[in-house]
């Protein structure tokens, strides 16, 4: 096999996404696939359905024994905090104290990758999760609990799109180690996640499908503006700050 294996497509990618992206107890991946890094990223959305469904189904218990949305949605939410070992949401919080907090982009980086986080960090993470519960609250109230499992694998869709479009930032860190996926990766990345959001939001899909991505976007400019490109922290606030803005449009909808 050749130092990164470049094929556009294989069942390895899978097992891998979920390696990259969750905190799932999975056997240990031979080590040549780890050279698919960037190419497994047409699984992300793959990824996303996993743990949304694992998350679905412990918000969907807890309305079974008659809990209250609210409390179910802070389970469901917990839950996917728990899969993901918050990898997500500690990159939005370390994007929120470098971008701002910083006032040269070497400063902001360095603030990024320092392991305590600052009041723009903890103000990012309050009002995130206490919209993303009220968000999935409303949901869970309405009965249209399967839309979840889109704003999660949708989110995770449009972290190759940053990968892809913007430079890395630094030449260390998670981001870095992973590459640049393929033209190919991106396209079925995004193409799964409209199905999927299609599938299961029907006509709600495309105002979910077009806030989730304005926001990425806007992340990746103010990205690109302020520390030249996007890191590991960058990708992970885009996943939290997307599938806030598609959970925020479907329960606009229903």
């Amino acid at each position: 096999m050749q130092k990164n294996d470049t094929k556009p497509f294989s069942l390895w990618d899978i097992p891998l996404a979920l390696v990259l992206l969750t905190r799932l107890p999975l056997p240990r991946l031979p080590e040549p696939v780890f050279r698919r890094q960037a190419q497994a990223a047409w699984a992300f959305p793959v990824a996303g359905l996993v743990v949304g469904g694992i998350a679905c189904m412990v918000g969907w218990l807890a309305m079974v024994i008659h809990l209250s949305p609210l409390v179910a949605a802070t389970l469901l939410v917990a839950t996917l905090i728990m899969m993901t070992g918050a990898m997500h949401e500690d990159g939005l919080a370390d994007t929120f104290d470098g971008l701002w907090g910083g006032f040269t982009p070497e400063r902001r980086l360095e603030i990024m990758k320092d392991s305590q986080t600052g009041t723009y960090g903890v103000l990012a993470l309050v009002i995130s999760q206490l919209a993303r519960v009220l968000a999935v609250a409303a949901i869970l109230a309405s009965g249209s609990i399967w839309t979840i499992l889109a704003a999660c694998a949708c989110s995770r869709a449009l972290m190759p799109v940053l990968m892809a479009s913007l430079p890395n930032a630094r030449k260390s860190g998670l981001s870095h180690s992973v590459g640049t996926p393929s033209t190919i990766s991106v396209s079925m990345s995004l193409g799964l996640a409209v199905l999927i959001a299609v599938f299961l939001c029907g006509g709600m899909a495309i105002t979910a499908i077009f806030s989730a991505a304005l926001v990425a976007a806007i992340l990746a400019l103010i990205a690109r503006k302020k520390i030249g490109g996007q890191t590991g922290d960058i990708l992970g606030a885009s996943q939290q700050l997307a599938e806030l803005a598609f959970l925020l449009a479907i329960s606009a909808r229903i």
